[in-house]
């Protein structure tokens, strides 16, 4: 009995490898006490939603390529609300002014509200095959969540950025997450 429990569980470490290989690693995240999944899906939902690019995963490539190559797979690896992911400034600015900014290869004590704020971006050295995102969803100059994640990537179509942006988005965007999940059902 014991050993068919143990060669079972070798077998479900086996079959866990590729995935694990894929897999991003993904830092703590942290919400600001306004977010509220709510608004994101009224924001978002049948609506274009800005991302904003800043530096370059992949400094041996051109920028306007890595952007090319990342837009559709973040379409693909999109959270729930039926959202458009575009690098295109609305015109005029919404209000508010909702967007997610990615990071490449932030400067390790680089703070989320002045991104959101515009001021200008530190970035660290790139390391080569790795792909380093800090991921911040903004509502005007003010963060509202933000996370960082990292994953082997060879360059701006490898498969693994897909996976890394399908697991981002699930942490960036929490659903559940509300600024009235604390309060009795009574007070709502």
């Amino acid at each position: 009995m014991r050993l068919t429990r143990r060669i079972a569980a070798a077998l479900s470490a086996l079959a866990a490898l590729p995935t694990l290989a894929l897999a991003a690693v993904i830092g703590g995240a942290y919400y600001a006490p306004q977010y509220d999944y709510r608004e994101f899906w009224a924001a978002t939902d049948n609506k274009p939603f800005q991302v904003v690019l800043a530096g370059n995963p992949f400094p041996g490539v051109d920028p306007a390529m890595v952007a090319r190559d990342l837009l559709p797979m973040m379409q693909r690896a999109k959270p729930r609300p039926a959202l458009t992911f575009t690098y295109d400034r609305p015109s005029p600015p919404p209000s508010p002014d909702y967007r997610l900014v990615l990071v490449f290869d932030a400067a390790n004590n680089l703070n989320a509200d002045p991104v959101c704020a515009g001021e200008p971006v530190r970035f660290r050295a790139n390391r080569p095959g790795v792909f380093y995102v800090y991921a911040i969803y903004c509502r005007n100059d003010r963060m509202l969540s933000y996370t960082t994640a990292r994953t082997d990537a060879s360059g701006p179509t490898d498969p693994r950025i897909e996976q890394l942006f399908r697991e981002l988005f699930l942490v960036v965007f929490k659903e559940g997450s509300s600024r009235w999940a604390e309060l009795d059902d009574r007070f709502l």
